[in-house]
């Protein structure tokens, strides 16, 4: 019996016409990700299901280890096919986790796949999987084409030169990709060893010295420009919680010139400065009316020998409990203050704050702009069906839910696109459900036009792509 039928997680007669009628069909605008500009660009022939499925992919590195699986399978040497047999032996284990649901639906609507994974399962799926995987359809370009992606935004450093953005905008792909504004390391004053190296790079691709923390300020408006030039349209900062220490450009300058000459800023300094960098970067992102991303709330590298062995992005980072709200709202209300608050999107990794957060983008709506500033979907560990439900009910109590651009991968993976369609069978359910209980009305345009709106209209208006002949 097939397990991805055509109606899972879809509960109700209501629930399956909301989904096949109103949201099934509408395009991807994958706002948010982080795959390859290169792999973009070269349409990367994958040889195997190992390397499009399980390459730089720390969800399943931290299913395998919780299952007993040695390190050798997840990020060490051992063969593709080995580290692929050892993801399909805890396959089994990883049931109600949603890496259950993403697996057994991304085999289903890549390849056709409908078996349970397993290691009885695992050389039939190996071997139907990679030799498809040598059909054009199945690489990068094929692939949004396939799932009709409109829009990719990567997550890219001021510091890159978008060579291959470059050459993606020189093809004939019909999909836009578009870089994302991520400066991270331009606040890392408190590492010298890190930012002065970054700093230089900086200079480098700015043509600006860098020497001083004006021209530095500079550096960072420049490369802006560049992006935007470029197609860019968001920018995004991952914080373990906002910064609200206000503090003067002077201030400000002598914690850059200390770190300069390698003192690294004490934690107070660190929070000056990165408030000032916010400040101005918030500023830069209004003038050009681009979208700012604030990606709250995790607790990274937890494991210090992991860390030291195999970097960052490796499967050792947890939600964190930091308190979010009196410094977010301080640094929205000095952005607003200066005519500065850029439209803005909030993802939170601790369903704690879920209500704060969404109650706190209400403080500053302007009526400018449907859903300004938002409660993004849910993130991370949160990325799953009770994660969304619940997200979507404290979106709804507090907030307008019918103003939500919407669902993004948030990925590494070319693999990863049904996380969209199972975005969409979770809202249709539960908005299925409303109308069969009678808390909803049962106006099936109405409700279907909401649902088409939070699928794709909300974020085609709110992000200013050019879409002209997508």
């Amino acid at each position: 019996m097939s397990f991805i039928t055509e109606d899972f997680l879809l509960r109700g007669e209501t629930a399956r016409m909301l989904y096949h009628e109103f949201a099934k069909e509408h395009p991807i605008i994958d706002y948010h990700c982080h795959l390859s500009p290169v792999d973009i660009a070269e349409n990367r022939q994958f040889r195997n299901l190992s390397e499009i499925w399980l390459e730089g992919d720390h969800y399943k590195w931290r299913a395998m280890r919780a299952d007993g699986v040695a390190e050798h399978f997840c990020t060490g040497d051992a063969s593709d096919y080995e580290k692929f047999l050892a993801w399909a032996r805890t396959v089994p284990h990883t049931l109600r986790n949603p890496l259950y649901h993403w697996n057994h639906l991304e085999l289903k609507r890549y390849f056709g796949i409908d078996l349970l994974i397993n290691e009885d399962t695992a050389d039939e799926i190996w071997e139907r999987a990679n030799e498809q995987l040598q059909r054009p359809e199945l690489r990068p370009h094929g692939i949004f084409k396939k799932f009709k992606v409109q829009v990719v935004c990567t997550t890219d450093d001021p510091t890159d030169d978008l060579s291959y953005h470059k050459q993606l905008a020189d093809s004939d792909l019909s999909t836009r990709i578009y870089p994302a504004f991520r400066p991270d390391k331009a606040l890392l004053v408190d590492n010298p060893e890190v930012f002065n190296p970054w700093v230089d790079r900086l200079a480098e691709v700015s043509g600006l010295d860098c020497t001083t923390f004006t021209s530095f300020l500079n550096a960072l408006e420049a490369r802006h420009d560049f992006f935007h030039e470029m197609g860019g349209r968001l920018s995004d900062h991952g914080l373990e919680h906002c910064f609200a220490a206000f503090c003067r450009m002077g201030e400000a300058s002598g914690i850059f010139d200390r770190a300069r000459t390698g003192r690294p800023a004490d934690s107070g300094e660190k929070e000056c400065f990165a408030t000032y960098l916010m400040v101005f970067l918030g500023e830069l992102d209004a003038a050009k009316g681009w979208t700012k991303q604030l990606h709250l709330g995790s607790l990274r590298n937890n494991n210090t020998r992991r860390f030291q062995e195999l970097g960052p992005d490796t499967g050792f980072d947890s939600m964190g409990d930091f308190s979010q709200a009196q410094a977010l709202s301080r640094y929205l209300d000095r952005l607003e203050s200066k005519g500065s608050l850029p439209k803005m999107i909030f993802y939170n990794n601790n369903p704690v704050d879920n209500m704060m957060l969404a109650t706190m983008a209400g403080n500053f709506q302007d009526g400018s702009v449907p859903g300004k500033i938002q409660l993004g979907v849910p993130w991370w560990y949160l990325d799953q069906k009770h994660g969304l439900e619940q997200h979507i009910d404290d979106l709804s109590n507090v907030g307008l839910l019918s103003r939500l651009v919407g669902m993004l991968t948030d990925s590494r993976s070319f693999l990863s696109y049904p996380r969209h369609e199972y975005f969409r069978r979770v809202l249709c359910n539960l908005l299925g459900q409303d109308i069969d209980n009678g808390e909803l009305p049962r106006e099936m345009n109405l409700i279907g036009e909401m649902i088409g709106n939070i699928c794709y209209h909300n974020a085609a208006g709110y992000f200013g792509f050019d879409l002209e002949g997508v």
